[in-house]
């Protein structure tokens, strides 16, 4: 999909004099390098509306120009229309600036400080740029460039940008899962705030600890994740960029959700996107990010209705911003596909779902390597959904077709992740567990006991006795023995015992309830407990009526649009919650 254009129109007889220039551009090409960034730009982006994106592509490619079209600010937007057509057009736009830059710093090697410090800051602002963009291995090459030219010097100024570099690195290599990459760069972060500590200086530290938290997150170190939000909350003072504080609240809201501390994580999450869209705007993609965590923290307090409203609002703006096949967009492909499979679980109708996790599927392999860690979760979603129509399908041999390719998708989505985390690792037990669940359907009973067991004792370990993962485990085991097994007595433990961290969790409405309180019918039925079975179906309907007046369909940013509290207030609020709680971990 081509990326939508955005409102771009300006004075007539200006937009004339533009159209002009671009039909004259190869004898006005020296002359338009000339011009205001802000007028350069509108000629390259009419030659972007008029599709000659190989002329396009010979002016983007040169350092230079481009990074003169950078400090067009306001033409921000329209600068990643232009982008990713020309990624998508086989312009390599991305790889070559980044090789350009990381030569120029090698030629600068020997100058004085202030050429280096030059050079340094049109990095930060290239490498910033294709990190935003989502050309996440170009971006690392033009921060590494910069890190080089920092460690030239040994002085505090340098220290002090050798900090910034790192910060933006761990970003990059956590947006390509470089996790022990991005290890050894926050360690090396840590050495030059020691020695600015030293010599009595500081530097804020809230993007480096949320960065930390983000890493510590995807590695599912939950407990040290929740640990250094804190100290990221901690961070965060007046006069802080606005896209820092963001993306401290967005992460500091990911590590409550699945600490469960859904309180702290909504008032979180909500300042976020009021923040976003406040500072932003209701089409930049930042809000867009906070809209995928605001989608996140939905889907996990089991309002998922609302949770594929604002994962489809988030994937439009991204659309809108990036279109084409741009990893941003995949990744929102992937989000709403799994709410959307969560939502019509019960339904049966998946061809939204699939629609959307083939989609992820199509984009990060066109980008990425076939065995990037990118890839296990989209596959994961997709070979979840095919399970589901498999069941349902009528045909036996497309049923066994559509079984086997989603057991293939599910062995090689937990390969990628033990590669990424080993074994003993809540990711690698949740792919466990779905295989679990496959196993079942293929009526490979034995094989799919011995998958929920191995995901239940890993979760177990690694989250408690009563986490939500580990309830899905126990009430996946209870079907597996109820349906299949006649292990009727080892079913009723595994199914109370989930329902009881169901409720303690999400209350009386919580969604999952259903289908451990189905199963309890079917299990009394079968041993002829049909006192029981009265008593499960009165709670079956009960659960029905609560289910109605608990998640009636309201707009999920109506309260977010403004907000009561200032940002001192939100973090002023969680930390004293925090001392009043004391130590998590």
């Amino acid at each position: 999909m081509a990326a939508v254009e955005l409102e771009w129109i300006p004075e007539t007889l200006y937009n004339t004099a533009i159209s002009a220039v671009v039909d004259n551009y190869i004898r006005s090409r020296r002359d338009i390098r000339s011009l205001p960034e802000n007028i350069q730009f509108d000629v390259y982006y009419k030659l972007y509306q008029q599709g000659r994106l190989c002329q396009l592509g010979s002016e983007f490619c040169e350092l230079e120009v481009f990074a003169k079209v950078l400090r067009a600010l306001d033409k921000r937007h329209l600068l990643h229309h232009c982008f990713q057509a020309l990624m998508d057009h086989g312009v390599k736009v991305a790889s070559v600036l980044a090789y350009s830059f990381s030569r120029r710093c090698s030629y600068i090697a020997e100058s004085d400080a202030a050429v280096k410090e030059k050079a340094i800051q049109v990095g930060f602002v290239l490498g910033g740029f294709l990190s935003d963009a989502g050309w996440y291995s170009d971006a690392e090459k033009v921060f590494l460039s910069c890190l080089q030219l920092c460690t030239l010097h040994d002085e505090m100024l340098h220290w002090f940008r050798a900090v910034e570099c790192c910060v933006r690195l761990l970003h990059v290599r956590n947006g390509n899962c470089k996790y022990h990459l991005g290890e050894e760069t926050f360690k090396l972060a840590q050495t030059y705030m020691d020695k600015l500590s030293k010599h009595g200086q500081q530097a804020n530290k809230a993007a480096l600890y949320g960065e930390l938290c983000a890493l510590l997150f995807a590695k599912s170190h939950y407990d040290e994740a929740y640990k250094w939000c804190i100290e990221a909350m901690k961070e965060i003072t007046a006069g802080l960029p606005v896209k820092v504080v963001v993306d401290v609240l967005r992460q500091a809201s990911k590590a409550c959700v699945v600490k469960r501390e859904f309180k702290k994580a909504e008032q979180l999450i909500k300042h976020a996107v009021y923040l976003a869209r406040d500072h932003f705007g209701s089409k930049h993609p930042k809000y867009s990010d906070t809209l995928l965590d605001y989608g996140f923290y939905l889907l996990n307090v089991d309002n998922i209705c609302q949770s594929v409203a604002i994962y489809q609002a988030a994937l439009d703006i991204r659309q809108s911003v990036f279109g084409g096949k741009n990893i941003h967009v995949a990744t929102a492909h992937e989000d709403l596909a799994y709410s959307s499979y969560v939502h019509q679980y019960s339904s049966g109708k998946f061809d939204n779902a699939l629609f959307h996790a083939e989609r992820a599927i199509g984009i990060i392999t066109h980008i990425l390597p076939e065995d990037h860690l990118l890839l296990a979760s989209s596959k994961r979603v997709k070979a979840l959904i095919l399970e589901e129509i498999a069941i349902d399908c009528h045909n036996k041999e497309t049923e066994q077709r559509l079984l086997q390719e989603a057991h293939d998708l599910h062995l090689s989505s937990l390969q990628l992740a033990k590669k990424a985390f080993g074994e003993f690792n809540v990711q690698t037990a949740k792919h466990y567990g779905n295989l679990g669940r496959l196993y079942q359907s293929m009526r490979k009973f034995k094989e799919a006991e011995e998958m929920h067991i191995k995901a239940i004792q890993i979760k177990e370990q690694l989250l408690g006795q009563e986490d939500y993962e580990v309830a899905l485990s126990v009430g996946h085991l209870a079907s597996l023995y109820n349906y299949d097994m006649n292990q009727y007595e080892n079913a009723e433990k595994l199914y109370l015992r989930s329902i009881a961290i169901g409720k303690k969790l999400f209350g009386e409405g919580y969604s999952g309830l259903e289908y451990d309180y189905r199963g309890l019918i079917k299990l009394y039925n079968s041993i002829g407990n049909y006192e029981k079975v009265f008593e499960y179906h009165n709670v079956l309907s009960n659960w029905n009526r609560l289910r109605d007046r608990q998640y009636s369909v309201t707009d999920a940013l109506e309260d977010v649009n403004t907000s009561p509290q200032s940002t001192e207030e939100v973090v002023q609020s969680f930390l004293i919650s925090q001392n009043a709680e004391g130590p998590s971990c």
